[in-house]
């Protein structure tokens, strides 16, 4: 599979671009590279590779440019962008112009790997989806695992979620209280064949307050703080190579907003008053009933983590938004 995928790099460093192509060859992509944003631009046009790795930073036309030129021109290619700690903030517009996901330098082998993987996935849960789409449209389902729901909008949820379900990307439910966003996530957790048998974990974030939902995700050791008088794992470890649910993940303080974005990233964290860097294996599915675009403006949560959080998006519609599914929803409770 690996072989069919054509990578292009355009970095204007000739040690970065070479380095980066020894890196993937050996990986065994196909790999062109380019010196600047607009031969990349021509090559892209004329090759169309399924993924771009660009840098943030270059001479004639900058990453942020290439992936705006590249959605006026209609090439729908994703694209990874290279950049300085002090540039996150031109990475993360360009996230908002399409781009899919950044890197900072300096370059770490395996992160590179992980999203260049990640997109892979997601282009051939694009094409499963298609299928399934064309096998399932003729057909109403009244249930999916255990919710009720035979309206379009649902139908096209269970769609969702049977195509993402084996994938590893973090998954951001949007619905008003009451709409069932923890019977979403169990389902998806359900429909994980390679997780549907580990826990899933449920952390009501808004719940508590900051100190205490800090050691309830990430555990504590002890003598961390005054009461803590034996060390306790978090949620995250609880979660291992199953899922975590992330309900309220607005309530998240800065602080708290950090230390995610590097789970997201890396899967590391260290617990509370330890030094000792923990790894986890977790499937992030995070939910709101707040808007995060708003949140972001007023600089109450994070941009970037938002990117990362909202890999896949599922809004949950209310019941008056579906009112024929309420004689469907009166049969199942009076049955049970």
């Amino acid at each position: 599979m690996m072989a069919d995928n054509h990578i292009l790099i355009a970095d204007d460093e000739p040690l970065t671009r070479q380095s980066l192509y020894e890196i993937l060859k050996f990986e065994g992509y196909r790999v062109t590279t380019a010196k600047d944003g607009l031969e990349a631009l021509g090559l892209i046009e004329k090759l169309l590779p399924e993924i771009v790795i660009s840098d943030m930073k270059m001479p004639g036309m900058e990453g942020l440019q290439l992936v705006k030129e590249m959605k006026a021109r209609g090439l729908e290619i994703p694209v990874i962008l290279i950049t300085g700690y002090g540039s996150i903030e031109a990475a993360v517009e360009a996230m908002r112009e399409g781009a899919f996901d950044y890197v900072t330098k300096p370059i770490v082998d395996s992160e590179i790997k992980v999203v260049i993987e990640k997109i892979i996935k997601q282009q051939e849960l694009i094409e499963e989806n298609r299928c399934l789409r064309e096998a399932l449209k003729d057909t109403t389902r009244k249930s999916f695992q255990n919710i009720v729901g035979q309206d379009p909008q649902m139908q096209k949820i269970y769609a969702l979620i049977e195509m993402v379900a084996d994938s590893n990307a973090t998954i951001l439910l949007h619905g008003e209280s009451g709409t069932g966003k923890s019977l979403i996530a169990y389902a998806i957790h359900q429909s994980d064949t390679a997780r549907r048998d580990k826990p899933l974990v449920e952390v009501s974030c808004g719940a508590l307050p900051e100190t205490l939902l800090e050691t309830e995700l990430f555990g504590h050791v002890r003598g961390a703080f005054t009461g803590a008088i034996k060390d306790r794992t978090g949620r995250f470890e609880l979660a291992e190579k199953g899922s975590i649910f992330l309900d309220e993940i607005d309530a998240f303080s800065p602080n708290l907003q950090v230390k995610l974005l590097r789970i997201l990233q890396s899967g590391e964290f260290e617990r509370v008053g330890d030094t000792k860097t923990v790894k986890v294996d977790v499937r992030v599915i995070a939910a709101t009933n707040q808007d995060l675009s708003e949140a972001i403006k007023k600089g109450k949560f994070r941009e970037d983590l938002y990117y990362r959080l909202n890999v896949i998006s599922i809004k949950i519609p209310p019941l008056r938004e579906r009112r024929n599914d309420i004689p469907l929803l009166l049969e199942y409770f009076l049955e049970k």
